[in-house]
């Protein structure tokens, strides 16, 4: 079913319901979807499909995504169904709503609907597993210096309360062919702990968290990992991956309302892992199944709609061919990079188009405070992209979506002369 703004604005509400979810939590029809013979559709229909204000070359969907016009309408629509009867939406609906839309999302993952609950971010999902381990002096978390800041502090947070050591491996660019070995030489008989990102928010580097998990699994050690950009950019098979606890967003890539992550963690964990807010929790509401799944369900009043829209997210990629978007837009990547690292005479941050997806840095040779940069460079030029410094280089990280054209690219490359060069 096409979800258009015509017809959700008409919909009843038992219809709504079974638009919203049921149809969505079919794997079968993901699948046919993303085999349909006509293809992606052109980055003009796709730009025209998404909320974006007309006239601006947004490079920057990995911060904070963007919102397909039809995922948003749902999303106003389960706003919409809540404040008409808040009391029926809270106490006899919302735990069904819940658990068909995390059915929907397990199955993407590939994963045992029972391993994954709803979290608002990334960020909340690794604070409620650092608050939940049992970390102490002498312990050892070994993790890289390409992590996200917020979850970074958090490590550091915890250990200089609790007295455990946070070890960050240096991880040059462009990445080493034995990044696993080289990685693993910072491996202790304290290590309990390995924390990395499945692609980093930094500079866009995919890293080889299968094989890490893999070595780790073999050596008793914990692994938590990051897939905060994974979703919408990787194929994802938890269980296959090997990570023992895996949180992700699905309002990046995955291009769902803002406030929509997940927490995967494999049953032999779930016992330990618990949520940073304490509410219902296993009292007084009907049990979905498990603890880990009672402890994360009901938090308290808020807003639960952008993660029942997460369903609505996953069926317009699959129902876009999104796999051959990827694909294209990472050509556009490629080749924008190539054209840039000539023109500015820089090398590439990565060892082959292969470490690299949606998202990818180019080096700038500027001398330019990069903390107003970025303003600066959209009041400018009008081109929305982040700049970042990593090992005392100075990059622009460039996130290429399916509303993205070779226009946009060019734009980009002709900023970049204009402004930092």
């Amino acid at each position: 079913m096409n979800l258009t703004d015509d017809v959700i604005s008409h919909l009843s509400k038992p219809q709504l319901v079974e638009s919203l979810i049921a149809c969505h939590a079919s794997t079968d029809l993901l699948e046919a979807d993303v085999n349909v013979a006509a293809g992606p559709p052109s980055y003009e229909d796709l730009k025209t499909m998404f909320c974006l204000r007309p006239g601006i070359t947004f490079l920057n969907h990995g911060s904070y995504g963007a919102t397909p016009k039809a995922v948003f309408a749902v999303y106003q629509s389960w706003q919409r169904h809540l404040e008409q009867q808040p009391v029926q939406f809270f106490r006899d609906e919302l735990t069904e709503y819940l658990q068909r839309a995390r059915a929907s999302l397990a199955a993407y993952l590939s994963c045992n609907a029972m391993d994954v609950v709803f979290v608002p971010n990334a960020t909340f999902g690794v604070n409620s597993v650092v608050n939940s381990l049992n970390l102490a002096s002498g312990d050892e978390v070994l993790s890289s210096n390409q992590e996200y800041g917020a979850c970074d502090h958090t490590w550091q947070h915890w250990s200089e309360k609790r007295g455990f050591s946070y070890v960050k491996a240096p991880l040059a660019l462009p990445f080493a062919d034995d990044l696993v070995d080289a990685f693993w030489e910072h491996v202790t008989p304290q290590t309990k702990v390995i924390f990395l990102s499945h692609i980093t928010s930094a500079t866009a580097q995919t890293l080889p968290i299968k094989e890490i998990c893999a070595r780790a699994r073999a050596t008793n050690i914990l692994t938590v990992i990051d897939g905060a950009h994974a979703p919408g950019q990787l194929p994802l098979n938890l269980p296959d991956l090997g990570a023992d606890i895996y949180t992700g967003n699905c309002h990046k890539w995955l291009c769902s309302p803002k406030g929509a992550g997940f927490l995967y963690v494999r049953p032999e964990q779930q016992a330990h892992i618990e949520p940073l807010i304490v509410g219902w929790r296993r009292r007084n509401m009907t049990s979905l199944g498990s603890n880990f799944q009672n402890d994360f369900a009901f938090l308290g009043t808020a807003d639960y709609s952008a993660y029942l829209s997460v369903p609505a997210a996953i069926h317009f990629q699959a129902q876009h061919a999104w796999g051959r978007v990827q694909a294209r837009c990472h050509d556009l990547l490629t080749d924008a990079m190539a054209q840039w690292q000539q023109i500015a005479g820089v090398s590439s941050a990565y060892p082959s188009a292969n470490s690299y997806r949606q998202m990818a840095l180019l080096e700038i040779p500027t001398s330019h405070d990069l903390r107003n940069l970025q303003a600066e460079f959209w009041q400018r030029t009008g081109v929305e992209v982040p700049f970042t410094e990593h090992l005392g280089r100075a990059y622009a990280r460039v996130s290429v979506q399916g509303y993205n054209s070779t226009e946009d690219m060019e734009r980009l490359v002709e900023a970049l002369q204009k402004v930092v060069s």
